[in-house]
């Protein structure tokens, strides 16, 4: 690989005469093909996002047609996140061996397909069985969406770039509650399903016929296929999956996603709820709540991502850049506890949007650690790895929520675990990692 400052001559010479020239970046613009790129993540990350919450707007209208109780809907909601668990290790290995181009690829195909197969179903036993298909193809999303983040940037980028494509997480849940009610008004909620997957299909043919490594992008100026590639050279050696496991490194990862994606699958298939359960919204109404959460959610992702990047710019290690804003976001969580006192709706409002935003900001943050720790080519695999382990938390908070509600019908014990979990997940990331140094491939 060809240093910034020290290019290659001869085949390296010609390649930047090809992409624009080798001075295009001494002094002016390198270039922005990368975020292009980024921007292709971030609209499959809405689209996955858009399918996946979908359940949770249409809960009391699928759960008043089909006969659901709050033990049914959460049962829905665990095989679709065992199946997530399954898929999110095996994208992690297949995306490492396919590469992130046909990896998304075959990704995206099945969770369009376990979508749209939720129109069809008659029964919980079918809405299940679709949406174990959908959660098997959507863990194949942040494996292969931080595996091409790994290719397009430099480390010193990546937090923000991770931040930005995960933000269209929160336009997705943006768009859910804007689109579907007028959709299932209009034709049903079945339907809902059906035409979302078909116009996302769209999506599938952008991405392959854009997406390549950057030394296959013939538009690419020599400029910025030089500062993509600025760090050191990764290690030869792959690193086998059963190794990863050995690493701490690797349980950091794993462990921090344990402890608050399910707080994230919390917020994301409850909250219309506890929105119509508390301040008497439905269909109709609680579009703009949502639309404003997922706003500041957004604000969030992309706002973690920056600061970590900022703070590393200006000389800080990655260490303290990363660590230091998931502190922060940890404090930002806790008065989640107190949203289901507040009398007034937007102000509980801005009590869940500061708690979604600042689990965005953590999450930009803990999902670009494993490209800190490891090598490109064992990226997708720990992501993987974390996922699933974050999945099977998200099963386990998917039980407990189903009981405490259907039992007690308070959030109370929820919200309190909610709002402690993340300075939980610092710790823990900080006692396996505490220098979030390289592994030694070796």
């Amino acid at each position: 690989m060809a240093s910034a400052n020290m290019p290659e001559v001869g085949a390296t010479d010609v390649k930047a005469d090809v992409r624009g020239g080798g001075d295009a970046g001494i002094g002016g613009n390198i270039g922005r093909y990368r975020w292009l790129i980024c921007s292709l993540l971030f609209a499959a990350t809405a689209i996955n996002y858009v399918d996946r919450q979908m359940i949770g707007v249409l809960k009391p209208t699928i759960s008043a047609e089909l006969g659901w109780n709050e033990t049914t809907y959460a049962d829905v909601i665990f095989w679709f996140q065992a199946a997530y668990a399954i898929g999110y290790l095996s994208f992690g290995r297949i995306v490492d061996v396919l590469g992130a181009r046909i990896g998304y690829s075959v990704a995206f195909v099945i969770w369009t397909l376990g979508h749209t197969l939720c129109g069809f179903a008659g029964n919980a036993f079918q809405f299940s069985a679709a949406r174990v298909v959908l959660g098997l193809g959507e863990a194949g999303n942040f494996p292969a969406g931080i595996k091409a983040v790994s290719e397009w940037f430099p480390a010193k980028e990546r937090a923000f770039a991770t931040g930005v494509f995960n933000a269209g997480a929160n336009i997705g849940a943006v768009i859910t509650p804007l689109i579907v009610p007028i959709i299932t008004i209009a034709f049903g909620w079945r339907m809902a399903f059906i035409i979302t997957g078909a116009i996302s299909l769209i999506w599938l043919v952008a991405w392959i016929a854009i997406y390549r490594r950057p030394r296959e992008v013939a538009k690419l100026s020599a400029a910025e296929l030089a500062h993509i590639e600025s760090d050191p050279a990764d290690p030869a050696k792959k690193i086998g999956w059963l190794k990863l496991l050995g690493y701490r490194e690797t349980w950091a990862y794993a462990l921090g996603k344990f402890l608050i994606d399910p707080i994230w699958w919390l917020f994301l298939f409850w909250t219309p709820d506890f929105l119509a359960k508390t301040y008497h919204l439905d269909l109709k109404s609680f579009g703009p709540p949502l639309v404003a959460i997922y706003l500041l959610s957004d604000v969030g992702s992309v706002a973690g991502g920056w600061s970590s990047s900022k703070l590393m710019k200006r000389g800080h290690s990655a260490n303290f850049a990363r660590k230091i804003t998931m502190l922060a976001c940890a404090f930002l969580v806790m008065p989640i506890f107190f949203a289901q006192y507040v009398d007034n709706l937007w102000l509980a409002v801005g009590i869940v949007g500061l708690a979604t935003a600042a689990h965005q900001a953590f999450s930009a943050n803990l999902y670009t650690i494993p490209s800190d720790m490891f090598p490109r080519g064992a990226v997708g695999s720990v992501v993987g790895i974390g996922g699933t382990v974050g999945a099977i938390g998200g099963m386990m908070m998917a039980k407990f929520t189903g009981y405490i509600l259907q039992t007690t019908g308070s959030y109370t014990l929820i919200f309190a675990v909610a709002g402690s979990t993340y300075l939980i997940a610092i710790t823990v990331v900080h006692l396996l990692s505490p220098r979030l140094a390289r592994v030694d491939a070796g």
